[in-house]
């Protein structure tokens, strides 16, 4: 009785917009349907959300899905609206090739960005927490939409690689044109160097091999992290490393004997594993009375004195 009663009152106001202000039957009728349609489609991705917010706590999970489900329901939402509006497209590939037609004529970049955003998802460049750097941009990955991506900053002004506090919005297109790289596809671990450079007079021996024993003590636990990786990232990759281990190189500089300290760490821990080891390399040479830090240093020659007299 109620439900007849309800009919009835949606009926009267149906007659009312129809004869008062000229909507028609037809018009009013899809309109309902589209807001039912959008409605429905909002509950039930609202619902598959709350399911998967309750049984999993994982924050990247989360947010996945959301994405997921938000394009899912765009998406859908539009072939729906079109089939109900589009009487004549009864034929969702007659609509849909009508449809990426006339987008593709008026909004080029539009299209562009959207390729590349499916580009970022099929192939998948980088995901949400990697650390690329595309063209001059490096940063770590935060957010991917539809039509750009956000990255937080790193470098610029601040140095090793650490954060400027600037979110940069950046266009899905640069996928086309630009190199990508990642520091973290692959192999989770990148080879970052210290520069340690003692004089001619020091016994760069002994400097060599405080060095070596320090970055072997330090990186013990990630050697053996990175040779694990490697073999997983074989399967995917032409990845080859013969040395893992650190290792300090010799050289000549021009104010004494360069001691390059080579070793892996995790992108993001690059500065405080500098600034870690640069305090054990100060706390054991200051322990050495035969090993000095060398510095630019300029030196004056007076021929008259110190020159060959004949």
């Amino acid at each position: 009785m109620m439900f007849k009663k309800i009919i009835e009152k949606i009926n009267s106001i149906s007659d009312f917009l129809y004869q008062s202000i000229g909507i028609s039957y037809s018009f009013q009728s899809k309109f309902l349907t589209s807001i039912f349609t959008i409605t429905l489609l909002w509950i039930i991705k609202y619902l598959l959300l709350k399911i998967i917010y309750y049984y999993n706590k994982d924050i990247r999970v989360r947010y996945t899905w959301k994405k997921i489900s938000w394009y899912a329901f765009l998406i859908i939402s539009m072939v729906l609206i079109g089939r109900i509006w589009f009487e004549g497209f009864q034929s969702l590939t007659t609509y849909l090739g009508l449809l990426s037609a006339g987008v593709a004529i008026a909004v080029k970049d539009i299209i562009l960005n959207l390729s590349g955003w499916f580009f970022i998802l099929v192939k998948k460049p980088f995901r949400i927490g990697d650390r690329i750097q595309i063209g001059d941009i490096r940063g770590d990955v935060i957010d991917i939409g539809i039509l750009n991506f956000a990255i937080m900053e790193i470098g610029v002004w601040v140095d090793a690689d650490q954060s400027t506090g600037r979110v940069l919005h950046v266009p899905n297109s640069v996928v086309w044109n630009n190199k990508i790289a990642n520091y973290n596809e692959g192999f989770d671990f990148i080879w970052n160097e210290i520069k340690v450079l003692v004089t001619f007079e020091s016994n760069w021996k002994k400097a060599k091999l405080i060095l070596s024993n320090i970055i072997k003590e330090y990186s013990k636990d990630t050697s053996e992290k990175a040779a694990k990786m490697i073999l997983q990232a074989t399967k995917k990759y032409l990845i080859f490393y013969s040395i893992l281990t650190p290792i300090v190189y010799t050289s000549v500089e021009d104010s004494g004997v360069l001691l390059t300290v080579r070793y892996l760490c995790e992108p993001k821990q690059r500065r405080k594993s500098e600034h870690e080891l640069w305090e054990k390399i100060l706390e054991a040479f200051s322990k050495e009375n035969d090993i000095d830090l060398a510095y630019p240093t300029y030196r004056i020659y007076r021929n008259d004195i110190e020159g060959n007299k004949k």
